[in-house]
């Protein structure tokens, strides 16, 4: 008879700083709750001493980690051969803009055509942040029945620069670029701080394909060796998930504060990324609407040259742990039916 697989001494849990119920429940302190009895740690890779794989936040190379993060870097993993599994999806809003310089009077999807955009280049294993400015500059001009051939894109070196898009943003200062995608909390104050005006609210867009990028659909992923010696663990970390966006339900403003710890904005920063109603959109599914969504932009990003290899997403897609663990947990609490 086969002896049971030995529980892991840590489990360990990575997220992108935006919203996620991963950080609502590390925030609430649930995760070590629910596994201390078991004699398991449960451990954040961006807390982690010095020593510890960073780089599985892209890689995934750690069997006992847990990532709710961009699908840039989940794809890119899993493609270049990673045995993860994809097993929830969330949609949340991030206030995905393109912005012009002041005064340019530039509105509009229809007003980029000829345009150029900056798309910057960083020198990273997987330019997540430069997959974000095609996929976005796609959705914006997708929306008016164009495409990237009707603008010129231009490569902007981002290494050395502080703060995210300031290399982007420099250069629509410096009028080198017409205009900059940028996305998120964050985003918000750094257009307010270079007086950068707003062209295009692709989250004003009708229809969500126009809005796909890097966080949305946002995927939750696990290793195939934690699934396969742990599945009841698995499980069990995504009840605390769904407790978690449970919760958040009930709580803007609790949600509100934790979104500027998580986001490293101020109040007005993520007032103005997150729209009323975000709390309501934590919980994770994979329904087939978010798995057509992740197959677009899983097939945009191959045909760009992000991912070395097609990834299928129904293949990657494992429903069952999150089957279980709702069955832990009961049914969710009511929420708006906004996001796909």
């Amino acid at each position: 008879m086969p002896h049971a697989a030995v529980l892991p001494r840590t489990l360990w849990f990575t997220r992108c700083p935006v919203p996620t119920a991963t950080g609502i429940a590390a925030d609430r302190g649930w995760l070590t709750d629910a596994f201390a009895p078991d004699g398991i740690e449960v451990r954040s890779l961006q807390d982690a001493a010095p020593g510890a794989d960073r780089a599985a936040h892209f890689t995934h190379a750690l069997p006992g980690l847990f990532r709710e993060g961009g699908n840039v870097p989940a794809l890119w993993a899993r493609s270049r051969g990673e045995r993860t599994r994809l097993i929830g999806l969330t949609w949340i809003e991030e206030r995905q803009s393109v912005l012009v310089a002041p005064g340019s009077g530039i509105r509009g999807a229809e007003a980029l055509r000829g345009l150029r955009l900056a798309v910057p280049k960083h020198t990273i294993a997987i330019d997540f942040w430069r997959a974000m400015a095609l996929r976005g500059f796609e959705g914006a001009l997708a929306s008016a029945g164009l495409s990237q051939q009707d603008a010129v894109l231009v490569d902007v070196p981002a290494d050395g620069h502080e703060g995210q898009w300031a290399a982007e943003l420099a250069a629509l200062r410096r009028g080198d670029v017409d205009a900059v995608y940028v996305k998120g909390a964050l985003a918000v104050e750094a257009a307010r701080r270079s007086g950068a005006e707003v062209a295009v609210e692709l989250d004003e867009l009708p229809g969500h394909r126009f809005r796909i990028n890097n966080g949305t659909p946002r995927p939750i992923t696990v290793h195939q060796d934690l699934l396969d010696e742990h599945p009841d663990l698995v499980d069990r970390f995504l009840a605390v998930l769904l407790r978690a966006a449970d919760w958040a339900a009930g709580r803007p403003d609790e949600v509100a504060r934790i979104l500027g710890a998580e986001t490293g904005a101020g109040a007005d920063g993520v007032a103005g990324a997150y729209r009323p109603g975000t709390h309501l959109t934590l919980h994770p599914d994979l329904t087939p609407q978010r798995l057509a969504l992740l197959a677009e932009q899983e097939s945009a990003l191959y045909a760009h040259g992000f991912l070395p290899e097609r990834v299928d997403i129904t293949a990657w897609a494992d429903p069952g742990p999150l089957r279980r663990a709702a069955a832990l947990t009961g049914p969710p609490p009511a929420r708006l039916p906004a996001a796909p």
